[in-house]
């Protein structure tokens, strides 16, 4: 049991200046405002005025610290989750790449041996398959030697695994459209990525249950004022969450602000699409059979190409709000709950509330992380991981 006190707690339906909250195994207890109350089995932790939120949730991305989703491999996976929880993060999505057939399955694998709780780590909640299902033209750092159009038999057997809850297809395709529906019959939330599709595509592929889009703004048809494409649709369509990556070079701050405007915190979901060279220096770092170059916070191929972020969460939420002049207690659902609902985990996650997941992250004014609580674990603290 875990007893933070003195917190600017905040909760869905308003903020505590000044309170108390408790754990009680993997759920949070109670909270309230004033003085805690005497539990003599708690840890009691002094949160020094700073802002307890919900844990940060990532549901794009790819790796951290040396190690990528694609390596297939559990003690990275183990890495990732540790980077991700110094900077907030309870809760993540291991992405794949687009690969070959037996790459992104040894991936899928792999996710579904660690699902759930990691050792001092964020918790890996299940895979987001970014690819194969692309457009060639909208490639971006995908690698186009390996995008194809949905097949069944050989995609079947992944979503078959339960741990599929995102994947990133280009919907204009009528084999993607019947990848949609599958999805959308056994509850995986289904995003548009990669795509050349037109706001009246995507409007269709709305129609048959795609509700997110990648990377806004990013390898997507842009809005013109006689061709609305993907980004008009995503502005303007209620039923799309918007995913954002806002390290100020993927999206420049006045388009994450118009983003913010038109979609609002119940309609943005923060990422980072982070990849293996995320905390670590400049230089090269592979991906697949390719090279990388991270310099000056991009990371680019060889011809220029965006390839990912190496971002953190807490510094996207810093640069989103000296982007849109919010406060934190207005955009805190975009770092947390609306990709929580987006996967299907809001009734236990994503937000503070008695019963919940004590997923719980805690910070001062400038989104530096002093705590970090996964499934009720102190898993990051003062500096070190746990």
């Amino acid at each position: 049991m875990i007893c933070i006190h003195n917190a600017r707690i905040v909760t869905p339906g308003h903020t505590i200046e000044a309170g108390w909250l408790l754990t009680d195994g993997e759920h949070i207890a109670a909270y309230g405002p004033g003085s805690m109350p005497d539990v003599p089995d708690a840890r009691r932790i002094d949160a020094e005025g700073h802002t307890l939120l919900p844990g940060f949730i990532d549901v794009h991305v790819h790796g951290g610290a040396g190690h990528d989703t694609m390596d297939a491999d559990a003690d990275g996976l183990r890495a990732m989750a540790r980077f991700y929880a110094r900077n907030g993060v309870t809760g993540f999505l291991a992405t794949t790449w687009t690969d070959s057939h037996s790459r992104i399955d040894a991936a899928v694998h792999a996710i579904a041996e660690m699902v759930g709780i990691i050792d001092g780590g964020a918790t890996l909640l299940g895979a987001h398959m970014e690819g194969p299902y692309l457009n060639v033209e909208k490639t971006g750092a995908q690698n186009p030697r390996h995008v194809r159009r949905a097949d069944m038999d050989e995609v079947r057997p992944w979503l078959d695994t339960g741990v599929v809850r995102l994947i990133a297809v280009a919907p204009e395709f009528p084999e993607n459209q019947a990848l949609i529906r599958e999805c959308v019959r056994r509850g995986i939330c289904v995003s548009a990525a990669h795509s050349s599709a037109t706001y009246e595509e995507l409007h269709h592929a709305v129609g048959l249950g795609l509700r997110q889009t990648t990377h806004t703004f990013n390898a997507m048809t842009g809005l013109h004022h006689r061709q609305p494409g993907a980004v008009g649709a995503v502005l303007t369509l209620p039923q799309l969450k918007a995913e954002l990556i806002a390290d100020n070079i993927h999206v420049h701050p006045v388009a994450m602000k118009i983003l913010w405007q038109m979609k609002g915190p119940d309609g943005l979901i923060m990422i980072t699409d982070a990849i293996r060279a995320s905390g670590l220096p400049d230089g090269e770092y592979p991906v697949d059979e390719r090279l990388m170059t991270v310099k000056e916070g991009a990371c680019r191929l060889p011809d220029g190409t965006l390839a990912g972020s190496i971002i953190t969460m807490n510094a996207a939420i810093r640069n989103l709000l000296a982007a849109t002049g919010a406060s934190l207690e207005a955009i805190w659902p975009a770092t947390s709950r609306t990709a929580a609902r987006a996967i299907g985990l809001d009734h236990r996650t994503g937000s503070i509330a008695i019963g919940k997941d004590a997923d719980l992250v805690l910070v001062d004014a400038a989104v530096n992380v002093h705590m970090t609580i996964a499934r009720g674990r102190i898993v990051y603290e003062g500096g070190q991981t746990a």
